[in-house]
């Protein structure tokens, strides 16, 4: 990532106000608690626009460098590794509702007035 630093210098882009080691830590601190830009922020004493771009500016010199990225659709079709999967349906639950007519659920006040 220092190469990627030194280009982006070289270019005349602004001064980062964090360190290498920052910007990483900020990028490391939304992927692994899914903090939002805005919590990032304050800690780092940044606005969120600053954070989002650090954020993909670190994501972007990863993907480039080759050493982060997931294998595609394909090498994973052509292995001949054996893939389990197993689907678990929790979609059908009895929701526990009070039944019409029944004396024992949330009494309705009464008004004194005629």
């Amino acid at each position: 990532m220092a190469i990627a630093e030194a280009k982006k210098r070289a270019r005349g882009g602004p001064k980062p106000n964090l360190t290498i080691e920052n910007m990483l830590l900020a990028t490391l601190e939304y992927w692994r608690e899914y903090r939002t830009y805005a919590h990032i922020a304050v800690e780092f004493e940044l606005s969120e626009s600053q954070i989002f771009r650090i954020v993909k500016w670190v994501e972007s010199v990863l993907i480039k460098e080759g050493t982060f990225s997931l294998p595609g659709k394909k090498s994973l079709l052509e292995s001949d590794a054996k893939y389990e999967v197993v689907q678990i349906d929790a979609s059908e639950i009895p929701i526990e509702r009070p039944k019409r007519g029944r004396k024992n659920g949330t009494q309705e006040r009464k008004s004194d007035i005629p």
